[in-house]
């Protein structure tokens, strides 16, 4: 039976998202993450899209949020404040399956300071097999997790390339699932791949100034990881525990779920001169879920 699992529920204190604290942020001392330059998040409102945009104002950067939760925008920059961050973080309500509306946040994001970074984040999942699947589920999240990322990136390109030394980076949310496949996952599975390959096209673009890169995981507890969690528990009749340890982590060798928070760091690191070299290429840390099995 087709599962939507596009909104997020708290449930069990077993299994609940961790909550973030200010320990929990990879700090990195770059000439460039300061209040004059903008960073675009997209998903900001929740999960690992809030922890990004959180981690990147800590680090000191102007952070423009985009999500359409105007209400968990609010919260999310009121968390970087209660931080102390040394950046800040500016709330952007966008839809991004709407053309017009991303544009008007990247003029409003220009306006905030120089743009050199973009995450796109936001994602949603719809389990079904590939002859179920409804299309217009399909339609939308290629619109969301694909399609606004390139228009983004083509948006963000052209400011990235006027500041004064070219230098930027967009990272992608990309998955095991852009690595390889499984069963009743196709419309997500295609995207993902997708994602690899306008990281690819970033970097042949760039000139070596602007990178591309992706962020590639498994399992993360957040909300909607959490809600997950407790449906496939209800529907097997075991344990949320075994279906994170058995279902879930199987055959990862590492067997405990990421945070959003470790997520969020790979993108604070990515973007930072530490990682110049990183271009066109995945980091891939999944625990050694696609580079092992039993």
């Amino acid at each position: 039976m087709p599962t939507d699992t596009t909104k997020p529920e708290s449930t069990d204190e077993s299994t609940s998202a961790p909550e973030l604290t200010e320990g929990d942020v990879l700090r990195i001392d770059d000439e460039r993450f300061g209040r004059e330059n903008v960073a675009l998040v997209t998903g900001a409102a929740s999960g690992i899209g809030r922890a990004t945009t959180i981690a990147l104002a800590v680090n000191g950067l102007t952070v423009v949020g985009l999500d359409v939760d105007e209400d968990g925008l609010e919260e999310v920059a009121t968390t970087a404040e209660s931080f102390d961050a040394d950046g800040r973080v500016v709330a952007a309500p966008t839809d991004l399956t709407d053309d017009d509306e991303c544009e008007a946040a990247v003029e409003a994001a220009s306006e905030e300071g120089q743009i050199r970074y973009l995450a796109n984040v936001a994602g949603m999942q719809h389990i079904a097999s590939l002859a179920e699947f409804p299309m217009e589920r399909y339609d939308l999240m290629g619109d969301l997790m694909l399609r606004a990322p390139f228009l983004l990136s083509k948006l963000v390109m052209p400011h990235v390339r006027a500041t004064e030394d070219g230098v930027g980076a967009i990272g992608n949310m990309s998955s095991v699932h852009g690595h390889y496949a499984t069963r009743d996952k196709p419309a997500y599975i295609t995207v993902k791949h997708g994602l690899t390959g306008l990281t690819r096209a970033i970097a042949a673009e760039g000139d070596g100034t602007l990178r591309g890169f992706s962020v590639s995981v498994g399992y993360v507890l957040t909300p909607l990881m959490v809600d997950q969690i407790a449906d496939t528990a209800a529907e097997r009749d075991i344990t949320e525990a075994e279906v994170v340890e058995d279902v879930m982590l199987g055959q990862a060798r590492t067997k405990e779920m990421m945070t959003p928070a470790e997520v969020a760091n790979l993108f604070v690191f990515g973007f930072s001169s530490h990682a110049r070299h990183l271009n066109g290429s995945d980091l891939l840390f999944d625990g050694g879920y696609t580079t092992t099995y039993e």
